[in-house]
C-alpha cells in the first residue's frame, strides 16, 4: 500500500493507494504533524498519488469540480451506493440525507452513518449531503467548519434557501448500480 500526504489549506492529507486505486483519504493527526516533525511524513512516488494530489490542488486553488480517479472505498454494499450517490451530487449543490435516502429506499440516519465513513472524503464529497434544517455532521477534522468552509468553496451558501424544485427530476436522479470509479 503506497501513501503520501498533501499539505493542504485544511491541513495535512494522508492519501493511500492500493493496486492503482485510492482507498483513503484522511486528516493526519495533530500529534504526527506537531509532536513528532523529525519523522516527516511518508511519501510515495506513484501516478495515482501525483494525481491525486494534482487534482486536489486544482480543487482547492482552481476549481477542480470533477475528480477523475479510480477509486476502492471499503465498505458494504449499502455505503457504497451512499457513496456513489454523493458523487453524483454536483459542485456547488447538496443533497439532503432525505433525499439520498428516499432514492436509496432507506432512512436518513442510515444514509447519515454510511456519510460518516466514508473513507476517501472531499474526493467523494459527503460535505455536500446536508440535513433538513442545517448542516447536520461531518467526520473529517474540523467537523462542521470544515463542512461549511468546503461548501463555500464550492460558492454553496447557507442563505439560499433550498426548495422541492432544486432536487433533479426522476429522469436526472442517479443510478444507484456501481459505477466504475467505485469497486
Amino acid at each position: 500500500m503506497a501513501e503520501t500526504t498533501y499539505h493542504s489549506p485544511l491541513g495535512p492529507l494522508r492519501l493511500r493507494e492500493s493496486d492503482g486505486r485510492l482507498t483513503r483519504l484522511d486528516w493526519v493527526p495533530a500529534v504526527e504533524t506537531e509532536l513528532l516533525p523529525e519523522a516527516g511524513p511518508r511519501t510515495d512516488e506513484t501516478p495515482l498519488l501525483n494525481r491525486a494530489v494534482h487534482q486536489l490542488n486544482a480543487y482547492f486553488f482552481c476549481g477542480l469540480r470533477h475528480f477523475d480517479l479510480p477509486l476502492a472505498p471499503q465498505g458494504t454494499a449499502f455505503q457504497r451506493a451512499v457513496w456513489q450517490q454523493m458523487q453524483a451530487i454536483p459542485y456547488g449543490d447538496t443533497r439532503t440525507y432525505g433525499e439520498l435516502a428516499r432514492w436509496l429506499r432507506s432512512a436518513p440516519r442510515a444514509v447519515g452513518r454510511a456519510c460518516g465513513r466514508n473513507p476517501i472524503p472531499i474526493i467523494v464529497p459527503c460535505h455536500r449531503v446536508v440535513a433538513s434544517d442545517g448542516l447536520g455532521g461531518y467526520s473529517g477534522d474540523g467537523g462542521t467548519d470544515t463542512k461549511q468552509w468546503l461548501l463555500e468553496l464550492e460558492g454553496w451558501s447557507a442563505d439560499r434557501q433550498r426548495t422541492l424544485f432544486d432536487a433533479p427530476a426522476p429522469e436526472a436522479q442517479p443510478s444507484t448500480e456501481p459505477s466504475a470509479g467505485l469497486q
